[in-house]
């Protein structure tokens, strides 16, 4: 299994973003190879604050009806990975040993899930952002996946 970051989900939306056919081919390789491609609450949250958001906030802007439609593909095609006590509690030791604050302690969020449900592997266009986390978890940029994709 692997987590899909939340910028991964909303680039899927946006056929027009500069990162939409990476990450295509990377999901297409991921189906081929029987790859189970997760979300969390965090991520729908985060993703619905992106499409609702105004375009003058750097959001889409998308109406609530157009954004659920969104959700809602989401929800049926990815696997979703529920909040539990053992995701707090990871979490919480996260943001204190590694020292985190700020803006990233969603990040520190979706580690603690992928701990709690022992996925080891992260989507995501922001690979630096979970460097610190060393060999807790791996993250992915698409284009390591796509390669062999695009290649074909």
């Amino acid at each position: 299994m692997i987590l899909a970051d939340t910028n991964i989900l909303v680039r899927l939306t946006r056929s027009d973003a500069e990162e939409y056919p990476l990450i295509k081919a990377a999901l297409k390789r991921l189906r081929r190879e029987e790859v189970p491609l997760c979300y969390t609450s965090q991520n729908l949250i985060e993703f619905w604050r992106v499409l609702t958001r105004p375009k003058t906030e750097n959001g889409f802007g998308l109406p609530i009806e157009a954004a659920d439609h969104e959700a809602r593909l989401i929800e049926t095609r990815l696997d979703f990975l529920p909040d539990t006590a053992a995701v707090h509690e990871q979490w919480r030791r996260l943001v204190v040993e590694y020292r985190v604050s700020g803006r990233q302690v969603h990040d520190a969020r979706l580690v603690a899930v992928m701990l709690a449900h022992g996925i080891p592997r992260l989507l995501t266009l922001n690979v630096g952002d979970f460097e610190r986390y060393g060999s807790l978890i791996a993250p992915v940029h698409p284009r390591e996946l796509a390669q062999d994709v695009e290649a074909r």
